[in-house]
């Protein structure tokens, strides 16, 4: 099992990404702007972090760039989760640091079987 946490500010999409992923048999810490984000991750040291792009308060990118820049945390892999896929876009997600950038809408089981296909590459157990 993995710790996975997630931010996402819409209360529907966080209660059914961290419904599929507890039924996928994870531990998911849930949270709804990108502040939220950096104020539990060094209390709850996921072994990956799912991010919304456009939340309130602190964007997924801005998240991104400040985790990567914090030595604890830089090896943490991180996923994008956004309803917007322009090119550029989904560059600067891969540019500020995330291992992936997955589009919304998204089928549950789509999502569970690309986030273990993603803990199984950076060598964590489920």
């Amino acid at each position: 099992m993995a710790k996975i946490l997630i931010a996402e500010d819409e209360p529907d999409i966080r209660d059914l990404i961290a419904f599929t992923l507890r039924f996928a048999g994870h531990e998911v810490v849930a949270v709804s702007n990108g502040e939220e984000v950096l104020e539990t991750l060094p209390q709850c040291m996921p072994d990956l972090v799912l991010l919304d792009v456009r939340m309130p308060r602190m964007t997924g990118f801005e998240a991104c760039m400040q985790m990567k820049a914090t030595p604890q945390l830089r090896d943490i892999p991180v996923v994008f989760l956004s309803a917007k896929g322009q090119e550029a876009e989904i560059q600067e997600g891969l540019r500020v640091g995330a291992v992936e950038y997955l589009l919304k809408p998204f089928a549950p089981n789509d999502l569970a079987n690309r986030v273990n296909e993603l803990l199984r590459q950076f060598g964590v157990g489920k």
